[in-house]
């Protein structure tokens, strides 16, 4: 055990001394030293009720025989930093989140961890710390929030962000914005749709590194507070079988997760989390793997912004284990898996059934039969990029049409707020990646503004950026290599025609290759003045294909 580091023998009685200056009884420091890695705070809605879970989760671990220890980790609430400068620091917390658990949990010898993330750097930044610590850890989310209601029917902050679209395109009044704004985000928990928050949290139960029902249980259900203290317990048995996180972490499991995250249809997001977390476990997971497993597995959920169901309707379909059921009907996961509960995949799922298939399609009859996440390739993105397919139109699955380009997300939500922006055209956004942006900021504003306005079944969006897991319609993200990389998205000219076919999995710039290496021949990426954090991020972070990971 690790807490003979700091706990046991003569030599570290200085050090039991301040244990005891902690409060600690001699009867305490003799059990098992258990980190909980606590992302409460009062800014994040989804973080705001984690200190019920953490108090939960120390009853557990005390239940189960170890000494509890709380420490924190922070969390940035991508709704509130959406638009603006803070979008900047929000994937970047994600190697913040990672390097500082790593230090608090090695530098303090805990014997085991339960990490208690929410919402969207938080869960990969700590599967990653989980990673490189390798002691047995067990991940308890926070829980996702119920659903708004607005005139009868269900509403998540998408709708918010597409009200107000609407608003600006004169489709709604001020009563009934007000009314958008003052329901639809009813509860505490990370917000309502399949975003990427519940995204990675559903896939933690896939990774195997979450008990059953981490990502679908709503965080004012009671069922979170006992899933809480399972957890609590469930590390403890972890620790006497030795079971560690890349035990559980294995190229099988993360081929698991990519494969649930196509049948959920899960945020774009993840193609740059699991790659990160898959990098940290010394396994290559790649946007050709992506394509690859997408081709082979059905589009199962459309979930809210691809649809109308929400993750309290997915909980009581069955949660992702009904999902990995449907799966396995088809011979697509290894169910071999170790989890966290000491148990395989299989052990787990079984009897694990779909209890409504209007929520969770049968694998006999999906919305279609490849995966909700596309893969993008051409002589606009030659490394990746990436398409939430389960949420285009099908009118714009295949799209081509004039480029209208600005440098940064500002220029161009002030031309479609102008009306500057009409049916047909292609909207290019660049800047916006890792090094460029920096940070690699979300879209959701100008995405949102496009749907809201009506024109979601004509206009397409792409950028060297990402997109919020709120994000529909025909928008590809992830351009790499990006414009401040020297990629060909920074020399696209306002009219150039760009083609998009999803279905073909290209995206290209239809512009003669003689014009086109006369103006990559003269392009000069445009720098920022940068300064503290983000300054040392965009010198030292990778381009978005293989998850914007820090060399």
């Amino acid at each position: 055990m690790r807490k003979e580091n700091v706990v046991d023998g003569v030599q570290n009685a200085p050090h039991r001394s301040l244990f005891h200056a902690l409060g600690l009884t001699e009867e305490e420091q003799k059990r098992p030293l258990i980190g909980i890695v606590s992302s409460y705070n009062e800014i994040v809605p989804g973080h705001m009720n984690i200190d019920k879970i953490v108090d939960a989760v120390k009853l557990g671990v005390a239940m189960a025989g170890g000494t509890p220890i709380v420490f924190p980790a922070i969390a940035v609430c991508d709704g509130i930093a959406m638009g603006h400068t803070g979008m900047k620091y929000s994937l970047v917390t994600r190697d913040l989140i990672a390097d500082s658990t790593e230090a608090m949990a090695l530098a303090h010898g805990f014997d085991g961890l339960v990490m208690v993330p929410n919402c969207d750097k938080n869960v990969p930044g700590l599967l990653m710390a989980a990673a490189r610590v390798n002691v047995p850890t067990v991940f308890v989310s926070g829980g996702p929030m119920l659903a708004g209601r607005v005139e009868g029917k269900k509403t998540s902050l998408s709708s918010m962000f597409e009200a107000v679209g609407a608003y600006n395109a004169g489709k709604l009044d001020d009563e009934k914005l007000k009314e958008y704004e003052c329901k639809t985000c009813p509860t505490c928990g990370s917000c309502s749709g399949m975003y990427t928050a519940n995204s990675m949290n559903c896939l933690t139960e896939a990774l195997g590194m979450g008990l059953r029902g981490n990502g679908t249980v709503p965080a004012v259900y009671s069922a979170r507070i006992e899933l809480a203290k399972h957890a609590g317990m469930a590390v403890m048995e972890l620790l006497r079988k030795d079971i560690r996180p890349r035990d559980i972490m294995t190229k099988e499991a993360l081929m698991n997760a990519l494969t649930v995250d196509m049948a959920l249809g899960c945020s774009t997001n993840s193609m740059l989390h699991l790659p990160a977390i898959a990098h940290e476990c010394g396994v290559e997971l790649n946007l050709d793997i992506a394509n690859e497993i997408s081709a082979k597995t059905p589009n199962l959920c459309h979930l809210a912004p691809a649809g109308r169901t929400y993750m309290e309707d997915l909980d009581e379909a069955g949660g992702v284990y009904a999902v990995m059921n449907e799966l396995t009907k088809k011979g697509l996961l290894n169910t071999e898996c170790m989890t966290v509960t000491g148990k395989t995949m299989e052990e787990n799922i079984a009897g694990c059934v779909n209890l409504n298939t209007q929520v969770i399609r049968p694998v006999e009859n999906p919305y279609s039969e490849t995966g909700g996440i596309a893969v993008l390739k051409g002589n606009l993105a030659p490394e990746g990029s990436v398409v939430k397919r389960s949420a285009v139109l099908p009118e714009m699955l295949v799209h081509e049409g004039p480029a209208k380009v600005f440098d940064s997300e500002e220029e161009a939500q002030a031309a479609i707020n102008a009306g500057k922006i009409v049916a047909g055209d292609v909207v290019v956004i660049r800047y916006e990646g890792p090094k460029g942006g920096p940070g690699m900021r979300e879209m959701l504003n100008p995405t949102s503004a496009i749907m809201g306005m009506g024109l979601g079944n004509s206009v397409a969006l792409i950028t060297d950026g990402r997109f919020s897991g709120a994000t529909r319609g025909a928008c590809v993200g992830h351009i790499t290599p990006e414009a401040a990389s020297g990629g060909m998205i920074g020399v696209v000219e306002d009219g150039d025609i760009i083609s998009i076919n999803i279905p073909e999995n290209t995206i290209e710039l239809k512009v003669d290759a003689d014009v086109l290496a006369e103006r990559m021949k003269n392009f000069v990426p445009k720098q920022k003045e940068l300064s503290g954090y983000l300054k040392r991020y965009a010198a030292l972070v990778s381009g978005g294909a293989s998850g914007a990971i820090l060399n």
